[in-house]
């Protein structure tokens, strides 16, 4: 099967970038021929991605921002991404109008080049309508990764433009079942055209060694990674664990981010002193060598679609600290003693923001998650090896794309 791959954004190692990734390596593992196109910024080349070597140049296509039609920064599918972007609210009406005739154009160019007989787009947004007006009569399936429909909460108007080509999907992958409840509300289309498949993760990356190092063993080593963001909860949690400096922990900051958000976590970090380490962005193989040597993986997030560096950080063998958001709760929905400890959140007062009057309240239950994780770490007890096992074998990439090809099949009867 000839399977084009689209992306509104740089298919790098995050979010929808690494999934775009892994189901190109995917489609070609299965016997497929991918072909990616993508909105990257100007100077840009497929040697910027992992994906070198794995995709032939010959079967990429890149619509290039801050160049001619788009004179803007490529657009984000969060208002703050790890590289520089344009808001999706900051768009003006000539910039929308360009941005889906240049799409609707160059899908053209590579449904001609390729002449696929499907295509994956990603997020319920810009770049999938134009694949929908610019092909109607090819097979279209969509994951939603989530933040798309963030961009439905905070730009209205555009999304509502949008409806009438997103309704006329295919097939729509819904990552959890909350989202999929969203997704048909949103959309107003049948419960037979969305179907709940989680993302994956790279057991070749994130395994679990039989011994943990105790080069350390006196030090609790915690870690983050992610966007820089407030979103994340990474100012929350910096925070909170500068109130907890007397215990014997060590955190490392990986990840990046852009402007002043990004500023506020580092300058909060740099309080920490010599207690936190700031890696930056990490390649998945160091990432995963980090997982292995840290004690506990922290994810404060106030917003996410289905965080799959929590299956990541547990293959690794970490204990979680968590915030029980819904994807999460559907990906922990077996839960180990004293393994995963979640932090309940109130109603927020937007989509990722706390109210202010409920932060006493949230540090109290983050500090106090963090210390029952930490004593748990100092009491010697392993993680259920077995229970691990259990919870994190279905979602490897393998497994997730045989049930992503069944999708592909179910959309040409639609």
């Amino acid at each position: 099967m000839n399977i084009l791959h689209l992306l509104g954004q740089i298919p790098d190692a995050t979010g929808s970038g690494k999934y775009v990734q892994e189901m190109i390596k995917q489609s070609l593992h299965g016997g497929h021929t991918p072909y990616l196109v993508a909105g990257v910024p100007k100077g840009f080349t497929l040697k910027d991605t992992s994906l070198d070597g794995v995709i032939a140049p010959e079967n990429c296509l890149f619509i290039y921002f801050e160049e001619r039609e788009l004179g803007f920064k490529v657009v984000g599918m969060s208002d703050v991404m790890p590289y520089p972007s344009t808001v999706c609210a900051h768009l003006t009406p000539d910039n929308i109008t360009a941005y889906l005739s240049v799409f609707e154009k160059c899908i053209k160019k590579a449904i001609t080049r390729f002449s696929p007989d499907l295509i994956h787009s990603n997020h319920l947004w810009m770049a999938t309508a134009a694949a929908r007006r610019a092909a109607p009569d090819i097979p279209l399936v969509t994951t939603c990764h989530g933040t798309c429909l963030r961009q439905h909460h905070l730009c209205p108007a555009l999304g509502q433009s949008l409806y009438e080509a997103l309704s006329g999907i295919d097939k729509i992958i819904a990552l959890f079942e909350q989202q999929k409840f969203e997704i048909k509300k949103l959309l107003n289309v049948p419960g037979e055209k969305v179907v709940t498949i989680s993302g994956g993760f790279n057991q070749g990356c994130f395994f679990r060694e039989e011994e943990k190092s105790e080069a350390d063993k006196n030090t609790i080593h915690l870690l983050y990674a992610g966007k820089l963001t407030r979103a994340k909860g990474v100012p929350w949690l910096l925070h909170c664990l500068t109130d907890l400096k007397d215990m014997p922990f060590h955190l490392h900051l990986v990840g990046g981010g852009h402007g002043l958000e990004k500023e506020e976590c580092l300058h909060l970090a740099a309080k920490l002193g010599t207690k936190v380490t700031v890696h930056g962005v990490l390649p998945h193989q160091q990432l995963g060598q980090l997982m292995r040597n840290s004690d506990i993986f922290v994810l404060p997030s106030f917003y996410e679609g289905l965080p799959l560096v929590l299956l990541e950080a547990l293959a690794c063998g970490c204990r979680i600290v968590t915030t029980d958001l819904p994807g999460v709760q559907e990906l922990f929905s077996i839960n180990p003693a004293d393994t995963i400890h979640m932090v309940k959140l109130p109603p927020l007062q937007t989509i990722d923001a706390p109210r202010t009057e409920d932060m006493p309240m949230l540090n109290k239950q983050l500090q106090s998650a963090l210390r029952d994780a930490i004593f748990a770490v100092q009491s010697g007890k392993q993680p259920d090896a077995k229970l691990i096992t259990q919870l994190t074998e279905k979602y490897t990439w393998n497994n997730i794309f045989k049930r992503i090809e069944s999708v592909y099949r179910q959309s040409f009867s639609n």
